[in-house]
């Protein structure tokens, strides 16, 4: 029976195993090659055939498993050798996770291509703090935004998000974080809510709330660093009132 090549793209959300989709758990099942990143949730690999082969390509800061370009390869060369491959990406494959890149890619060689989205981090991990990222009264709409682009610079949009009173989600600003503040400061925001989530919706998930002001010296002190996402705005403020009501809620039922 001859080989049918095929790449699935699937998103394993934020973090939290129980945040993949059905879509997506069918799709790992029946892999015969899953090419996972660094930041998927390794219990996800369970759900993978005992002849599947499983190859880790992931990135982390300064470090890299395989290069994309060597990547973009391995997926041709495995969908025509094994059949179904899937690329396992972490939060969902189209937010800056160069999804679109590799499908572009394989399908010069005539491999068919499918995709399952997967939970965004720029939306789980807020939400799992009780911070809501539009709020009535508060934010009409949000930024998510790369905080590093890929000649390494900060983003340009960084600064006009902080014109705006939206709120600001910014991935992968860690590094950039000395810039953001200086950027939202000289737009008289001093005062605006931060809140910087490292590994959120994990069991490793640390927080840091504060003001732009304030912020640099709390990730310090929490000593919280990548991978991480950065909150801006008035609905950070919400956690608070969010909290409280759950924390009232636990003592009610107890």
């Amino acid at each position: 029976m001859k080989t049918i090549a095929k790449l699935t793209v699937v998103g394993a959300g934020p973090g939290d195993a129980e945040l993949i989709t059905l879509k997506g758990i069918k799709a790992i099942e029946t892999a015969d090659v899953i090419l996972y990143d660094a930041l998927i949730n390794r219990s996800l690999l369970d759900y993978a055939s005992s002849e599947a082969e499983l190859i880790f390509v992931g990135k982390r800061k300064g470090c890299y498993a395989y290069r994309q370009e060597q990547i973009n390869e391995l997926i041709v060369s495995r969908a025509k050798s094994h059949g179904h491959v899937v690329r396992l990406k972490g939060g969902d494959p189209f937010i800056f996770g160069r999804g679109a890149e590799e499908i572009d890619y394989v399908r010069q060689f005539d491999i068919e291509t499918y995709v399952v989205p997967g939970i965004s981090s720029s939306i789980a991990v807020p939400a799992y703090q009780g911070i809501p990222l539009t709020k009535r009264g508060a934010s009409e709409s949000f930024w998510v935004i790369t905080g590093t682009t890929k000649s390494h610079q900060i983003s340009k949009d960084i600064a006009l998000a902080a014109k705006s009173s939206a709120t600001v989600v910014i991935l992968m600003g860690m590094g950039k974080l000395s810039e953001i503040v200086q950027i939202f400061s000289s737009e008289q925001k001093s005062d605006t809510a931060v809140a910087i989530i490292q590994n959120g919706t994990t069991e490793r998930e640390n927080v840091g709330i504060g003001k732009i002001s304030t912020i640099e010296s709390i990730v310090e002190e929490k000593q919280l660093s990548s991978p991480a996402i950065i909150v801006i705005g008035e609905v950070v403020n919400q956690r608070v009132e969010l909290h409280s009501i759950c924390e009232k809620l636990e003592t009610q039922l107890a």
